[in-house]
């Protein structure tokens, strides 16, 4: 009996370390959970504390995919209605699958993308320091 409950015991313990291990990976902690009282005129209000690229959704659902120029994957996810991520990296490449489902601000900018084809990309680029 004590073998039983020393096996359940340690497939417990490496199921939680698999959950762990995967919500610690990149791009599975950038999407928030939805926000109850996230608006548009709280993203807005915001804005000035938003690092270098918020992405919120507004609509039903979108792919969205960001990464650095180059290199590493930062997310690549689907996010759903009240679903916000931050990003502080200075240059970035990103690809919006539902263009009218999101609202994107750089460098706490809103940008009019809603008009934009589906799987609409575009860059990131470093502010000006001056």
């Amino acid at each position: 009996m004590a073998i039983v409950g020393a096996v359940v015991l340690l497939i417990t313990l490496v199921a939680l370390g698999g959950y762990f291990l995967y919500r610690s990976l990149p791009g599975n902690t950038a999407a928030g959970a939805p926000d109850a009282a996230g608006t548009a005129a709280d993203a807005r209000s915001d804005a000035t504390e938003m690092g270098t690229l918020h992405i919120r959704v507004t609509g039903g659902s979108s792919d969205v995919l960001v990464r650095v120029p180059g290199g590493e994957v930062v997310t690549d996810t689907t996010m759903r209605r009240g679903e916000h991520a931050d990003f502080d990296q200075p240059e970035l490449d990103v690809t919006i699958g539902d263009p009218a489902a999101v609202e994107v601000y750089v460098y706490g900018e809103l940008q009019d993308i809603s008009g934009k084809e589906p799987g609409y990309s575009f860059s990131v680029e470093p502010r000006d320091p001056a």
